[in-house]
C-alpha cells in the first residue's frame, strides 16, 4: 500500500474573494504536483523521493509560497525555510533563512543525506547546497509582482497601524507527507514565511516535530498555518504523540490537535498527515487549504474548500 497528500498552504482567500479561473489553476497545479509524486511511488520510489519531488513541483509553481512563489519580508527579501524527515530512523534535515537554490527542500534533503547535522542556517547550508550540486536561482527568478504587491501594501497598512487580515500572508506553505510500498512514512515542507515577516524570523515548518514530523510507529505530518503557535504547541509531534501514547487513530488525533489545541489560541491552519496503514487527514480550522490526496488504487482527491 501507498498513500500520499500534499498541501499548498492554508493561505485560502474566502470562496467570494476566489474567481473560478483562480480556482481551476490552483486545483490543476495540485494535481500536477500529486501525480509527480505517485509516480515515483507507484513505481516502487521510496516515500523521502516522492514528498521530496512533490514538494520542489510546488516550489516549482509560482502560486504557492514557497521556492519560486515566495513572499518577501520586511526588507523586502526572500528568506526561505524547509525541512525533511524519514520515518524508519527519524533521521532529518532542516535549512532556515536562505535564498538562493532553486529548491530549498533538496538543501534540507542534502544536510539530511551528506552532513551530521539535522538543522543548518546561513552560509553554512548554502555551502552544503553547493556541495551537494543544488541548483541556485538569481532574484529576477524569484520575483513576482504578486507577491511584491502583497508587501507594499502589508507595509502600508503598517504605517497607519494595521494589520492585514487576508490569510494567504500568513499561512503560505506547501509540504507532501508519503507511505511507500515498504512501510516507511516521510515528510516534507517548504514555505517563504509570512509577507513582511521579521527579517531572520523562522516559523514551524524547518522545525522538528513542529511544523515536520515522521516516525513509522505512528505517522508523517506536514503543516500549514501561523508558525508561531504551530511551534509553541509542537503541533506535527503532538498527533504522533496521541498516536502512540493515547492510542487514539491518526484522523481523531490530527482533528483534536487542529481543532482544540491549536484554533483556542490563535493557531490558525492545517495539516497534511499519513499514517503506516495509508490512512490520511487532512484537517483545517481556517476558510480552506489547498490539498490534494491519493492511495493505491484510488482516484485522486483535490480541494481547496
Amino acid at each position: 500500500m501507498y498513500a500520499l497528500a500534499i498541501h499548498g498552504g492554508a493561505g485560502v482567500p474566502p470562496k467570494d474573494k476566489m474567481t473560478a479561473e483562480e480556482q481551476a489553476a490552483l486545483l490543476a497545479a495540485l494535481a500536477r504536483c500529486l501525480e509527480v509524486g505517485e509516480t515515483i511511488l507507484r513505481d516502487g520510489g521510496t516515500a523521502l523521493d516522492a514528498a521530496t519531488r512533490a514538494v520542489c513541483e510546488l516550489e516549482d509553481e509560482p502560486l504557492f509560497n514557497a521556492g519560486r512563489g515566495a513572499v518577501f519580508n520586511a526588507n523586502g527579501e526572500h528568506e526561505m525555510d524547509a525541512a525533511v524527515m524519514q520515518g524508519q530512523d527519524r533521521r532529518a534535515g532542516a535549512v532556515a533563512g536562505i535564498f538562493g537554490p532553486r529548491n530549498p527542500v533538496q538543501v534540507a534533503r542534502a544536510v539530511l543525506e551528506q552532513t551530521d547535522q539535522v538543522f543548518l542556517i546561513g552560509p553554512n547550508a548554502l555551502d552544503v547546497a553547493r556541495s551537494a550540486g543544488v541548483p541556485f536561482e538569481g532574484k529576477d527568478y524569484f520575483f513576482t509582482q504578486k507577491r511584491w504587491d502583497m508587501l507594499q501594501e502589508t507595509m502600508k497598512l503598517r504605517k497607519v497601524g494595521q494589520e492585514s487580515d487576508d490569510p494567504a500572508r500568513r499561512h503560505g506553505t506547501v509540504g507532501a507527507v508519503a507511505l511507500d510500498l515498504y512501510g516507511n512514512l516521510s515528510a516534507a515542507t517548504s514555505t517563504g514565511g509570512m509577507t513582511a515577516k521579521a527579517p531572520g524570523r523562522v516559523g514551524d515548518t524547518p522545525c522538528i516535530g513542529a511544523g515536520t514530523f515522521a516516525d513509522n510507529e505512528t505517522c508523517a505530518v506536514s503543516a500549514t498555518g501561523y508558525g508561531e503557535i504551530f511551534l509553541q504547541r509542537t503541533a506535527a509531534y503532538e498527533i504522533a504523540a496521541r498516536m502512540k501514547y493515547a492510542k487514539q487513530d491518526l484522523i481523531p488525533a490530527a482533528t483534536y490537535v487542529v481543532q482544540k489545541d491549536l484554533a483556542p489560541r490563535g493557531g490558525s491552519g492545517g495539516v497534511i498527515a499519513v499514517d503506516r496503514l495509508g490512512n490520511i487527514a487532512t484537517p483545517f480550522n481556517c476558510n480552506g487549504m489547498y490539498r490534494a490526496t491519493v492511495r493505491e488504487g484510488g482516484i485522486p482527491s483535490v480541494a481547496v474548500y
